[in-house]
């Protein structure tokens, strides 16, 4: 996602918060994955963001509606523009879709897109996270993998790739299933759904130079990096974070905002 959204917006500034000593978010309940990003939200208010998006599919099916209203600059998620994506690649009206085990089990993607009277299909592949993680995205035990999750899929000729890493499983998910399935994934569209708002409401300021990128992380900054080569780089410094102090700090803040009710 951070790769897609710099490729639009060259000039602009990131601060990438990866919360790796809470990961994986999608086997965790939804009441946790909100406070989680809620807590997140905060701190990068704090950093005076002028705009935040939920690079993450999970966090964005149980805390985007309430964060939405709460915070104070605009928010994004990415399960509304991969919506809009199969609803434009879809011939036949029958679409799948994977994910973590909290985004399909959200219904996100499956009620949205059945209220467009789609039909739809949707299946948890947890395992291909660990996969991508690994550096085997395009291995033969993700084949396997593959087949195991995809095999017994009903007609449809649209699949959204509802996890962040799932784009790295492109070509063998593409193999598995044959070139008539067209294959979404949410980074591309939901880039350009910011890049496409940020110039509509006039926040479309670009420099001649490459923006910086800031990187915070909950877990041990070393893992970060590796995993983070495997899935796109990490470009810029990276701040290791005590995930306690920033419950810690959240968790005031929502005290004083409850008391100044």
């Amino acid at each position: 996602m951070l790769k897609a959204l710099r490729a639009r917006l060259p000039g602009r500034d990131f601060i990438y918060f990866a919360d790796t000593a809470r990961v994986p978010y999608g086997r965790k309940p939804r009441e946790m994955v909100t406070q989680f990003a809620s807590q997140i939200a905060q701190f990068l208010l704090e950093k005076d963001v002028r705009a935040i998006v939920i690079a993450c599919n999970t966090a964005s099916a149980a805390a985007l509606p309430e964060l939405a209203i709460r915070t104070p600059v605009p928010v994004w998620g990415v399960i509304e523009p991969g919506v809009e994506a199969a609803l434009r690649a879809s011939r036949s009206g029958s679409v799948g879709v994977i994910g973590t085990q909290g985004a399909i089990a959200s219904g996100a993607y499956q009620q949205r897109l059945a209220a467009h009277g789609l039909k739809v299909w949707a299946r948890a592949c947890p395992m291909f996270v660990h996969l991508v993680e690994e550096g085997l995205a395009d291995s033969e035990e993700a084949e396997v993998l593959a087949h195991h999750y995809l095999d017994d899929h009903p007609g449809m000729d649209t699949l959204i790739l509802g996890c962040t890493h799932y784009p790295m499983l492109k070509s063998v998910i593409g193999r598995v299933l044959g070139p008539e399935i067209r294959l979404v994934s949410s980074d591309e569209v939901t880039a350009e759904v910011v890049r496409d708002a940020l110039a509509a409401s006039g926040d479309f300021e670009q420099r001649g130079t490459a923006g910086t990128v800031l990187h915070y992380v909950t877990g041990d900054p070393l893992a970060y990096r590796h995993t983070a080569a495997v899935i796109g780089g990490t470009e810029g410094k990276v701040i290791a974070l005590d995930v306690t102090t920033l419950a810690w700090t959240a968790d005031a803040e929502e005290s004083v905002t409850v008391e100044g009710c």
